[in-house]
């Protein structure tokens, strides 16, 4: 009974680690993917004007990613990156706002 009692104990906790990481997302994830996917088209030079982390305040970085829309509104995000990708970039770009204890440009 005792080793059926911790079985479901640590499965129990293994779902929540998981449903927390997931919901917080990866910030080294969403770095990598905000450089691979977003990056190439987000520099001073490129067509879709340059954009950071400090482009805007973490309140900003929440709003645009409850909008869920990009390229001015005419695009889905989700067309863009995948939800697993989404939660990992918005954990970046919200951890690392203008206004975040952590401020990062996402240049290297």
């Amino acid at each position: 009974m005792k080793r059926a009692s911790w079985t479901v104990a640590l499965v129990s906790i293994a779902a929540i680690t998981a449903a927390v990481a997931l919901a917080g997302g990866s910030e080294n994830k969403g770095k990598f993917n905000f450089k691979k996917t977003c990056k190439p088209c987000h520099t001073k030079a490129a067509k879709g004007s340059e954009v950071t982390p400090l482009t805007k305040t973490q309140e900003q970085w929440q709003r645009y990613f409850k909008n869920g829309t990009h390229n001015k509104g005419t695009e889905k995000l989700i067309n863009v990156l995948t939800p697993e990708q989404l939660i990992d970039v918005q954990t970046f770009l919200v951890n690392h706002a203008a206004d975040s204890p952590q401020p990062e440009t996402c240049g290297g």
